[in-house]
C-alpha cells in the first residue's frame, strides 16, 4: 500500500532519532554507535523484564500486567530508556518475531477446518467493529469523521497475548485457541490494510476507487504471495542441511525477510510474515528440520516471542505514565465503552451465521471471543505513525493508549475469573494430558 504520510520503513535517520543517538557522520562507527547504545539499553530493560517474570508468578498475575505496571512506576521514578516505543521498532523489529512464532504451531488441518469462521471474524468482524467504533466516536466524543475512522480501524485490531499466556498456563484446549489467535493474527492484517486505505483518502490524494480497490488487492495478494516464495525458499536451503543453528538462522530470515520484503514492495508484511510461518510450521518442520532443529526452533522463537512481548510492554508502561488524561478523560471513556460494545456487535451477530452448521460457535466461546479482544502492538504501531498534519491526532494517540490500558489491566486481569466462571478450565489431570499432547504436537 502506497502511501507517504505513513512510512514504516527502518531507516539510519529513523534509528538515529528513535534511539535518541548524537552519532553525526553516515559511517561504521554511527553504526556500531547505535547498536552499543541499543543492547546496553536492551539489556536493562530484559533484566526488568525477568525480574517482573519471576515476580507475577510468584503472585499468578499476569505477566504483561506487570510489565506495563513496572513501565508506569519506573516512569515515575524518572527511569529513562534509551528505546522509545516507535511504529519503526514496532512494526520492524518487534511485530515479525510475534507474528512468526504465533503462526508455527497453528495446525493446518485446524486452521483449514475453522477458516470460514477466523475470515469472517477477521473481516467483516474488523469492518464492522471499526464502523461503529468511528460512528461512537463522532456522535458522542464530537470528533471530526476523519479522526474517528482512524481511530475506529486502528483500534479495531485486536492482540490477545495475555490471553493466549493464560490459555498455555491454563491448559485450555483446541478450537477456543485457536479461534482466539487465529482471528487476532488475520484481523491485524485487515487493519494494517484498512489503515493505509483510510490515510490515502484522509490525505486528499487524486485517487480513484478502482485505485483504492488495486492497492488494497496488490497488499492483500501481494503479501500472501511473497510469504509463500520465501518460505519456499528458505525450505528449500533448509531441507539440504541437518545443522540445527544453520536451520535457526534460515528461520530467522523467513521471519523478517518476509516481513521486510513484502513492505518493499507495498504489500502487507504482516499477512506475509503470517503466510511464511503456518507454512514453515506444518510442512517444513515435520520433514525438513532435522529432530534437533525442530527442538531447538520452538525454544528459539518462544523465547524471540517472549523479547518481544517483554520490551513491548514495557515500553507501553514508559510511555504510559507520560500521556496526559486531564483534559482527554471523556473521550478516552467514550473510546472505552464503544470499542467494547462495538467487539460485542462484530462477535454475537456474526456468530449467528453459523448457528446451523458444523462450525458453529459455544456460546462460552463467543463470551470469550468478546472479552478477549484485546488491544495491543499493532494498534499502538499504527496510532504513533499517524503523520503529525492528521486532524485531532493527539486525542487519538491519547484514546488509543487509553483502550490499550483497559484492555491489559481490566480484561487481562478478569480472563482467568471468565474462564473459571464458564467452567472452561480443565481440570488438573486434563491439564497435563493436554500439555504432553501440545509437546508431542510440537516435537
Amino acid at each position: 500500500m502506497v502511501y507517504d504520510n505513513a512510512n514504516y520503513k527502518l531507516t539510519l535517520p529513523k534509528l538515529r532519532a528513535d534511539f535518541g543517538n548524537s552519532c553525526i557522520r553516515w559511517s561504521s562507527s554511527f553504526i556500531l554507535c547505535v547498536m552499543e547504545l541499543t543492547i546496553a539499553s536492551i539489556e536493562i530493560l530484559l533484566l526488568i523484564a525477568a525480574l517482573v517474570g519471576m515476580v507475577a508468578r510468584r503472585f499468578r498475575i499476569p505477566y504483561t500486567v506487570g510489565l506495563v505496571l513496572t513501565g508506569i512506576v519506573l516512569a515515575l521514578l524518572s527511569f529513562r530508556s534509551t528505546i522509545n516505543l516507535t511504529t519503526d521498532l514496532i512494526f520492524a523489529v518487534l511485530l515479525p518475531p510475534l507474528i512468526f512464532e504465533a503462526t508455527l504451531f497453528i495446525r493446518w488441518k485446524e486452521l483449514i477446518h475453522n477458516l470460514p469462521v477466523i475470515l469472517v471474524f477477521a473481516t467483516l468482524g474488523v469492518i464492522l467493529s471499526a464502523a461503529l467504533t468511528g460512528v461512537g466516536m463522532h456522535y458522542l466524543s464530537g470528533w471530526a469523521w476523519q479522526s474517528a475512522a482512524l481511530f475506529g480501524i486502528l483500534i479495531a485490531a485486536t492482540d490477545p497475548v495475555s490471553v493466549i499466556a493464560t490459555f498455555k498456563k491454563a491448559g485450555v484446549p483446541g478450537r477456543l485457541r485457536l479461534l482466539v489467535e487465529a482471528e487476532s493474527l488475520f484481523n491485524d492484517a485487515t487493519a494494517a490494510v484498512g489503515f493505509g486505505v483510510m490515510l490515502v483518502l484522509i490525505n486528499g490524494q487524486a485517487v480513484s476507487m478502482w485505485n483504492v480497490a488495486g492497492e488494497t488487492l496488490w497488499t492483500v495478494i501481494g503479501g500472501l504471495l511473497v510469504g509463500v516464495l520465501v518460505a519456499g525458499f528458505i525450505l528449500l536451503l533448509t531441507h539440504n542441511t541437518s545443522d540445527h543453528l544453520i536451520e535457526l538462522a534460515l528461520s530467522t530470515v523467513a521471519a523478517y525477510g518476509s516481513f521486510l520484503l513484502a513492505e518493499q514492495f507495498h504489500a502487507s508484511g504482516v499477512l506475509s510474515t503470517l503466510t511464511a510461518g503456518i507454512l514453515i510450521g506444518n510442512f517444513g518442520l515435520p520433514i525438513s528440520y532435522s529432530d534437533k532443529g525442530r527442538s531447538s526452533l520452538v525454544d528459539f522463537w518462544e523465547f524471540a516471542a517472549f523479547i518481544s512481548n517483554s520490551l513491548i510492554f514495557l515500553l507501553i508502561g514508559l510511555r504510559e505514565a507520560k500521556e496526559n488524561y486531564t483534559n482527554a478523560w471523556w473521550p478516552v471513556i467514550v473510546a472505552i465503552l464503544v470499542v467494547t460494545l462495538a467487539r460485542a456487535a462484530a462477535i454475537y451477530p456474526l456468530s449467528l451465521l453459523f448457528e446451523r452448521s458444523k462450525l458453529k460457535i459455544e456460546r462460552n466461546h463467543q463470551h470469550i471471543l468478546f472479552w478477549g479482544g484485546l488491544r495491543g502492538a499493532l494498534a499502538l504501531a499504527l496510532v504513533l505513525g499517524l503523520p503529525p498534519e492528521i486532524p485531532g491526532r493527539a486525542e487519538i494517540v491519547i484514546a488509543a493508549f487509553g483502550v490499550v490500558i483497559f484492555s491489559i489491566f481490566v480484561q487481562g486481569l478478569t480472563m482467568n475469573p471468565l474462564l473459571r466462571w464458564l467452567k472452561e478450565l480443565p481440570k488438573r489431570e486434563d491439564r497435563i494430558k493436554g500439555v504432553k499432547r501440545e509437546n508431542v504436537d510440537e516435537s
